[in-house]
């Protein structure tokens, strides 16, 4: 499975942006995604992550109520909309596709290269 992330950007706090993760491959459906963030000088952190059939998600406590996790298995996307962004969600953010329900990163196999977010103050 080949990933590949977008849609981050530079913007103020309290702005919203919506990241995409497309898979191209293999069959999408049944791997778990994940999203995951390191910020400058930091460990690699999970956000949020969303079952194979998008019935099940699971976040950071951080980012719970701001951050929606999505999928369209007939698109090959996963979606990360992120609303009322602050300046600690700067990070370049990664998404991931594996096969245990799991925020362990290195249980993830398929990654994606990275978009960046940064949020003003």
């Amino acid at each position: 499975v080949q990933l590949q992330a977008s849609g981050g950007g530079l913007v103020q706090a309290g702005d919203s942006l919506r990241l995409s993760c497309a898979a191209s491959g293999r069959p999408f459906c049944g791997y778990i995604v994940g999203w995951f963030r390191q910020a400058p000088g930091k460990m690699r952190e999970f956000v949020a992550r969303i079952s194979g059939v998008g019935g099940t998600m699971t976040y950071l406590d951080s980012v719970k109520g701001r951050f929606t996790i999505s999928r369209d298995n007939a698109k090959n996307t996963v979606s990360l909309q992120m609303n009322s962004l602050k300046p600690e969600d700067t990070a370049v953010y990664y998404c991931a596709a594996g096969s245990y329900w799991t925020t362990d990163a290195s249980r993830y196999q398929y990654w994606g290269q990275g978009t960046l977010v940064t949020v003003s103050s």
